[in-house]
């Protein structure tokens, strides 16, 4: 008798609202994605992200210390930020486009 196949797929069934259907076909349409490729996709970045916010993340009291030093250490200007925020909005007067 030949050994099992380990399967590498599993089926997951879900029941939705149509409206919700709807949603995630157009979505997918607009990505160029099957429903079944942007259902999965947005299932496992959804799952990394929760997985990542939950993660321990271990240091030595020196490097701790080191880490906190710089976080406290006062923000150097990023001159290109400074004069973004300096410039109008294109709503408010005074705006022209950056040449």
């Amino acid at each position: 008798m030949a050994a099992p196949v380990e399967r590498k797929e599993y089926p997951i069934s879900m029941r939705l609202p149509e409206a919700d259907v709807a949603m995630i076909d157009r979505a997918a349409t607009l990505r160029g994605r099957s429903r079944t490729d942007f259902v999965r996709d947005a299932a496992v970045r959804a799952a990394e992200d929760v997985l990542m916010d939950n993660r321990l993340i271990r240091m030595s009291p020196e490097g701790f210390a080191q880490f906190m030093e710089v976080l406290s250490a006062p923000a150097a200007p990023v001159p290109d930020i400074v004069e973004l925020a300096k410039r109008p909005a294109p709503w408010e007067a005074g705006y022209t486009t950056k040449r």
